[in-house]
């Protein structure tokens, strides 16, 4: 007889049978859940950065957020079977993966650090002139960064285009004539030379063009016109005796409140030692006034007097309002219009003793290059207290009459040069010439400076010394001083000279 099982049994095995299969799924669904959960920040991150790279909601987040909830709802559903499961789990791996490999991107784009640069420092080059150096010689005059040429190795290329359609180019070299003295900006002289000879040998005209290189590779350059030449104005002779001037003045730059008196005394003095054919090259960095304007126009209408304006200069931060550059433009600009060119400056007065000519000393001198001039140094306060002499009407340099008399030490020089050999030049002489140099010539040629003189406006006679200072040494400032009359001689015939060449000439008051 068969035994039935005890009806609680069977409820039981009932149940077992029908509750087996749900429970695992159940299971299963809340580590499902439990995963997405877990899973949440990365969807956050995720949807955080795409929102930070739009203005607005997009398109893709708003998508984003609507898959990750039809997701979660076809997970729920997977606990159908193993099968769907197993397929949902791979789903969500690789997106996890994607997420993960996206936050990795976005960190990587945190920390790329970004560099924007606004405004110039200093330019590459900045030209100021551009001149024929002979007949296939061109040179450029200008400013360029300073600390470009420091630290780096900027070069320069020649490129002469005609206009008959042909070209050419040649290699530059760079003279760097300041020596060090520039401070955003230094003075270089770019010299092109065509081995092959004249460019513009047709005289058909045409361009020269600068090359400007930032350092050594070919690639990184600027480029821009330097000069023209018209068609026919090419003019060989030009470049050999006779030039139309003995002598050129190339004169440092004027600025400051410049008194227009010592100005008048100055060029009137100068246009007589240096005789007729001579010229007088000024340049203006705002030092030419009103009035010191009106006493240069009668030379100027002479033909005497050439003012340059370089106000413009001031742009760019060079040493003492870029008087290097100024001499180097001058010295190539004349370069072959007078045997022989000074440089010095408007309180400088140069001066012959024992009664030479200034032909017949620079005949001596003919077969140096260039040659330097000491100075005598002279009181610009010092007068000699005679009541004889109405001082308010003699001139500068006809009562300031005591010379510093120190022997045995180094005093500054200035100079002459011929030009057509110099390839640079500085303020007190030049160390890029073609030839010899002279410095022993105390006792052919001299100067004497005036210093801090030429800001003076009204009267220099500040201090008056007794007349036995004449044959005695007086000390001023701790400093010997001797009495020196020799320009004092010499002013009666400058004043005469002034009153034939400039006729009813009135100095302005």
């Amino acid at each position: 007889m068969r035994k039935e099982a005890p009806p609680s049994a069977a409820v039981g095995k009932i149940f077992l049978c029908f509750e087996t299969k749900p429970l695992v799924a159940t299971v299963l669904a809340i580590t499902l859940v439990m995963v997405i959960w877990n899973l949440q920040p990365y969807y956050e991150n995720l949807l955080s950065s795409t929102c930070r790279r739009s203005s607005s909601s997009s398109p893709t987040t708003t998508s984003n957020s609507i898959n990750f909830l039809n997701n979660t709802a076809a997970l729920t559903r997977l606990a159908d079977g193993d099968k769907k499961l197993s397929i949902a789990t791979a789903s969500i791996k690789r997106r996890t993966n994607n997420n993960n490999n996206n936050n990795n991107r976005n960190n990587a784009n945190l920390n790329k650090r970004l560099f924007s640069a606004y405004g110039n420092a200093a330019s590459l080059f900045v030209k100021m002139g551009a001149y024929r150096g002979g007949p296939a010689t061109f040179v450029v005059v200008g400013l360029a960064s300073k600390p470009i040429h420091v630290y780096g190795r900027p070069w320069y290329k020649c490129e002469w285009v005609s206009n008959n359609g042909s070209a050419t180019r040649a290699k530059a070299y760079k003279i760097l004539p300041d020596w060090g003295y520039g401070r955003v900006y230094t003075v270089v002289v770019v010299n092109c030379s065509f081995p092959s000879g004249n460019p513009n040998s047709d005289n058909s005209g045409g361009k020269l063009l600068l090359y400007a290189y930032y350092g050594p590779s070919p690639r990184k350059y600027e480029k821009f016109t330097a000069m023209e030449e018209a068609p026919g104005s090419y003019n060989e002779s030009k470049f050999s005796p006779p030039y139309p001037y003995d002598y050129i003045y190339c004169g440092s730059s004027l600025y400051g409140n410049l008194s227009a008196a010592r100005i008048r005394e100055w060029i009137a003095y100068h246009a007589w030692f240096f005789g007729p054919r001579s010229h007088f090259v000024f340049h203006d960095a705002g030092g030419v006034s009103v009035d010191v304007k009106a006493v240069l126009e009668p030379w100027v209408a002479a033909g005497r007097v050439t003012v340059q304006d370089i106000k413009d200069q001031e742009q760019f931060d060079g040493y003492y309002y870029n008087q290097f550059l100024v001499v180097n433009d001058c010295l190539h600009r004349y370069r072959f219009a007078a045997n022989w060119t000074f440089y010095f400056d408007v309180d400088e007065y140069i001066y012959l003793p024992n009664g030479s000519t200034l032909e017949s000393v620079l005949n001596e001198f003919s077969d140096f290059t260039q040659f330097t001039i000491e100075q005598n140094a002279m009181s610009s306060v010092l007068c000699l207290n005679d009541s004889a002499h109405d001082y308010s009407r003699e001139w500068g340099f006809e009562k300031l009459l005591f010379r510093d008399s120190r022997m045995n030490i180094r005093r500054d020089r200035k100079y002459a040069i011929q030009a057509k050999n110099a390839y640079a030049t500085g303020v007190h002489m030049s160390e890029n010439v073609k030839g010899k140099t002279l410095h022993k010539t105390e006792t052919k040629i001299r100067y004497y400076h005036y210093h801090n003189s030429i800001t003076v406006h009204g009267e220099p006679c500040r201090v008056f010394l007794p007349a036995s200072s004449k044959n005695t040494v007086t000390w001023f400032d701790k400093l010997p001083y001797v009495y020196d009359d020799n320009m004092k001689k010499l002013a009666p015939t400058i004043k005469q000279f002034e009153r034939q060449t400039l006729g009813n000439y009135q100095p302005p008051s």
